[in-house]
């Protein structure tokens, strides 16, 4: 697998990206791109958005990020089937960008939200998900402000037949309710998919759920389905 991972100014979760993806590649590291480039790497499987406060979160949360001179590129290599995976931050840059839909807007309780959470797998029926069990809860890390997930009713229905919400909010059991709804997300979304699966945008950090001496491996599925899946 080949990967490129893009840092913007105010990312600070790169570093904890390159060690999953790292250890998930075989020890391969992805390589790195700033966001003032004009082009990607040629023949990469992979582009990587990861979290942070990209311009510091200044007007609307990845508003700027998004029209960095790279995202020209990410884009065009997207279009034509190059898996993107972003990644809070990353996933509001994806959702301002175009690459998936919606948009992050401030959690409902108006703070910060620093903590584990359970997801529920909605689907593994993708190469991101491969090694997770559809219905499956695992545990990962939140880091947030906007976190939010708006989307109008009728185009959540559409996510939902085309099998393209990736996680939900949950408890342990894997029960969703407005009671593990943490942010006010619309339908309890932690993640969502593109049309054809190929971009994964979600605002829990499984990169931070990769190793035990960080309290837990949960997030390591995700990360070995996707270089199951590409390599």
């Amino acid at each position: 697998m080949k990967a490129a991972l893009i840092t913007f100014p105010g990312s600070n979760r790169e570093r904890d990206m390159r060690m999953a993806l790292t250890r998930a590649n075989g020890g391969k590291p992805p390589l790195d791109v700033w966001h003032g480039d004009s082009d990607l790497p040629r023949d990469i499987d992979l582009i990587v958005l990861p979290g942070g406060f990209s311009y510091g979160d200044y007007l609307r949360c990845g508003a700027m990020a998004a029209n960095s001179p790279i995202m020209r590129d990410v884009k065009k290599r997207a279009e034509a089937g190059v898996r993107v995976l972003a990644v809070c931050n990353g996933f509001q840059i994806a959702c301002e960008a175009g690459l998936l839909p919606g948009a992050l807007m401030m959690n409902a309780g108006l703070k910060f939200i620093c903590r584990e959470v359970n997801l529920r797998v909605e689907t593994a029926q993708s190469e991101f998900t491969g090694k997770y069990r559809q219905g499956q809860t695992i545990r990962v890390p939140v880091a947030h402000h906007e976190g939010n997930y708006t989307l109008a009713a009728d185009d959540v229905k559409k996510l939902e037949d085309a099998d393209r919400i990736a996680f939900r909010y949950a408890d342990h059991l894997g029960n969703v309710s407005d009671g593990t709804n943490l942010n006010g997300s619309v339908g309890n979304i932690a993640g969502i998919y593109n049309e054809t699966k190929t971009v994964l945008g979600l605002m829990p950090h499984p990169e931070n759920a990769t190793d035990p001496v960080c309290g837990g491996t949960d997030g390591r599925g995700l990360f070995d389905s996707i270089a199951e899946s590409l390599s």
